[in-house]
Parts: structure tokens; sequence; C-alpha cells
């Protein structure tokens, strides 16, 4: 189910179109896919699960470029880590779902990278060309890593029968 309405861009004012989509992801839930695109520059998009479960932990050990395909559902309450690459991903105040892959997690990650050598110096410029350096070699397949999705709203997954599913409990690992 699809709808769209027009309201103003909240930078420049001009009229837009918020579209919002219902989605059923098989073995998941449902999800509502907010999108909106302003010519000034102006973009927001979310997913948003239509519920609440369990606390969770998933992980997926990534052995081969073919493990790339696998489907990663993150909730804006769901935190990836990637401790071979050096690599955890909190969710902030504006910390948007999405829906991807393994891939995609990975050049999500390499676009934050590129930030950080946008502005890095020293040691911090040293530390991201390494963990750039580390995120190409995983993107090519040439080093196998593990994916760890933990959600304490139970809103996040990896899609696979490889992927591993346990309770999570927050006060643990905080």
């Amino acid at each position: 189910m699809r709808y769209t309405l027009k309201a103003p861009c909240p930078l420049c004012k001009n009229e837009i179109d918020y579209t919002y989509q219902i989605e059923d992801i098989p073995y998941f839930s449902e999800i509502l896919i907010t999108t909106a695109l302003c010519d000034c520059g102006f973009r927001h998009t979310d997913t948003i699960i239509t519920s609440e479960g369990e606390p969770t932990r998933w992980k997926m050990h990534i052995t081969s470029s073919d493990d790339h395909a696998t489907r990663v559902i993150r909730s804006s309450s769901g935190v990836i880590e990637i401790p071979e690459l050096g690599v955890t991903i909190e969710p902030g105040p504006v910390c948007e779902g999405f829906v991807s892959n393994v891939e995609g997690v990975l050049w999500r990650v390499m676009e934050a990278v590129e930030s950080v050598l946008s502005w890095a110096e020293g040691e911090d410029l040293t530390r991201a060309l390494e963990v750039q350096k580390k995120i190409e070699a995983a993107i090519e397949g040439n080093i196998p890593f593990t994916l760890v999705l933990e959600d304490p709203c139970g809103n996040s997954a990896i899609i696979s029968k490889n992927a591993e599913k346990e309770r999570y409990i927050p006060s643990e690992n905080a």
C-alpha cells in the first residue's frame, strides 16, 4: 500500500511529495518506508518497523562474496558491528532504519569513513585509512568478517539460513 501527500519542505518551504509505503517482509514483519526529496537538497528516508519484538542479536560469518547478497534490515534502534574491521554503527538522534544487503552495509560504512577522511588528521587519519583498506578488501570478498546486528526493540534482522539469532539482553552489554 502506497500513499503520497504534498507538504512543505522543512528547509525551503517549497511543496514536495512525502511518500509512505507499507511492505510486508517475509519471515520478519510489516514495515513503513517513508521518503521525501526536494530540489534544495533536503532528503529524508526512513524504514520503520510497525511492531516491536524481543531484543535480539543476529550474527553471520561472511566468508565469501556470495554472502554479500544477504538481506540486512536495520531499524532505527539497531547497532551494527563488524569486529574484524573495527566498525560499530550506533543509532543517533536522527538515525534512519534501512533495508539493504551485506554489501550495502559495507558501502554505508565506506561512505562514513570517506567523510572522516575529509577532515581527519594525525592518528584519526591513519586509523581511517586502515579501516578504508579493510573495507575495500571486504567488499571485494578478500577477507572474511562477522556482521553483528543487535536491536533492543527486536526490529532488525539478518535474513539468511546462515545467520544466528539469539536473545539479546542489553544490560549485559552496556
